[in-house]
C-alpha cells in the first residue's frame, strides 16, 4: 500500500464517506482549498493507480469508489506513525499523549481495564 499525500488522504476520506461518487460529488464535499475539477480528477486517477480506488464507467463519466477499507488504511497509518515517530513503541505513543495532556488518567484506566479484560 503506497503512502498517500495529504490531499489524496483528504479525497479518500470523502470517498469513504460517500462510498461511490463522481468527481463533482467529491468536489462538492470539499469545503476549504477546493481544487479545480481537472486537478481533482487527476488526484482521483492517481488514487486509482495506487490501488486505493476503482471506478464504474458511464460513457465518458466515471463513478469512483474506495477499494481499500478505511480501517485497513488506519491500521497501516498508525503502525507507520508508531514506527517512524515513537521508536516502534506503543508505550512511547501513550506517554506522548500523556505528556501533551491529550489523554486523562480516567482514559488510561479505561485502557488498562480493556487490556485486562481482553486477556
Amino acid at each position: 500500500m503506497q503512502k498517500l499525500t495529504n490531499k489524496e488522504e483528504e479525497i479518500m476520506k470523502v470517498l469513504w464517506k460517500l462510498n461511490k461518487a463522481f468527481v463533482k460529488d467529491v468536489q462538492a464535499e470539499i469545503k476549504e482549498d477546493k481544487p479545480h475539477y481537472n486537478t481533482l480528477s487527476t488526484i482521483i486517477r492517481n488514487l486509482e493507480e495506487k490501488g486505493y480506488v476503482a471506478h464504474n464507467a458511464y460513457g465518458n463519466t466515471h463513478q469512483y469508489y474506495p477499494i481499500v477499507k478505511k480501517e485497513d488504511y488506519r491500521k497501516r497509518f498508525v503502525t507507520n506513525a508508531i514506527e517512524d515517530y515513537f521508536n516502534n513503541s506503543y508505550k512511547n505513543l501513550v506517554s506522548f499523549f500523556a505528556d501533551e495532556k491529550k489523554i486523562s488518567v480516567e482514559e488510561l484506566k479505561e485502557i488498562i481495564n480493556q487490556i485486562e479484560n481482553n486477556k
